[in-house]
């Protein structure tokens, strides 16, 4: 993907309702413990927990896509009261119409984070009007395919940080309509 200047990811940043992520990997550090009964639990950063909530006070909604249909996920999303949690989605890009559709939200006033290959045409999908991230320990070819990449690893801050990441280019934006994010002019 090309890398856009700060005016234009700002510019999209502005136009952010949505902000979805990936859960293995981003949320998580993509290990998951396993006892006999199968999946017992896994890790997520209180971090990120927080980006969701800071984005919710800047209005802006956040929802889960990932191919688990983990009991652990489910309640972690209810937790932090996530409105739009997508579990057991196997292809993410084409389920992307039904999430616009629920949370009434267009292409352009989303952004995504995500880390592996299964996430690609997610982001390429995104990543044409809205904006995308992946944790510093993302595959290469997701690394090479977003707008940002974290200095966090996934479930270590990644999301937190693509959060903030938003939040500031939201500030940015705001500056220069009203003028302030203008140079003086030299006498």
């Amino acid at each position: 993907m090309s890398q856009l200047g700060e005016r234009e990811l700002a510019w999209r940043a502005s136009r952010v309702r949505l902000v979805l992520s990936d859960v293995d990997g981003v949320l998580t550090d993509g290990g998951v413990y396993y006892g006999e009964q199968g999946e017992v639990m896994k890790r997520f950063s209180v971090r990120d927990g927080m980006g969701v909530e800071r984005l919710r006070a800047a209005g802006i909604v956040t929802g889960l896509v990932t191919r688990e249909r983990s009991a652990a996920v489910a309640r972690r999303a209810e937790k932090l009261r996530i409105e739009h949690a997508y579990l057991g989605i196997f292809d993410k890009r084409l389920h992307l119409s039904r999430i616009l559709d629920d949370a009434a939200v267009a292409r352009d006033e989303v952004a995504y984070i995500g880390d592996d290959v299964n996430d690609l045409e997610i982001l390429a999908e995104i990543g044409v009007a809205g904006l995308t991230a992946a944790p510093a320990d993302a595959f290469p070819s997701v690394a090479g395919a977003v707008h940002r990449v974290t200095r966090a690893a996934g479930g270590h801050g990644a999301f937190r940080e693509f959060a903030e990441w938003i939040l500031e280019l939201r500030k940015l934006a705001a500056r220069s309509v009203s003028g302030q994010g203008q140079p003086a002019a030299r006498a």
